[in-house]
């Protein structure tokens, strides 16, 4: 399995934990069954057999604003926030803004 894939239930909880996202919102996200998320938590600190897997959850906790932080420089791995309190509470209120909704591409 590639580093950048490398995933483990227990990355998988402190993700959700960080968040306050549950079993079945990672599940619509990333397309993996809630009762196959809960086994992964529960098996710890194992890497994830399924490639595919870990990389439908990367990209599912990246959707929820987490940062995988990988092994390296003699450190382990974790997970952080991508945005600040201030950057949660500004997206919040533009997306609060209402309005005509259009495309954001800009020419």
């Amino acid at each position: 399995m590639a580093e950048r894939t490398k995933m483990t239930g227990r990355l998988i909880a402190a993700g959700r934990a960080l968040t306050g996202v549950s079993l079945a919102e990672l599940a619509d996200v990333t397309g993996v069954p809630s009762e196959t998320l809960r086994l992964m938590e529960a098996n710890g600190s194992a890497w994830l057999h399924s490639e595919e897997d870990a990389v439908a959850l990367t990209r599912g906790l990246e959707h929820f604003g987490i940062v995988i932080l990988y092994e390296s420089d003699g450190m382990g791995a974790g997970v952080r926030l991508k945005f600040t309190r201030l950057d949660v509470k500004q997206i919040g209120r533009l997306e609060a803004e209402g309005g005509i909704v259009s495309s954001d591409d800009a020419p």
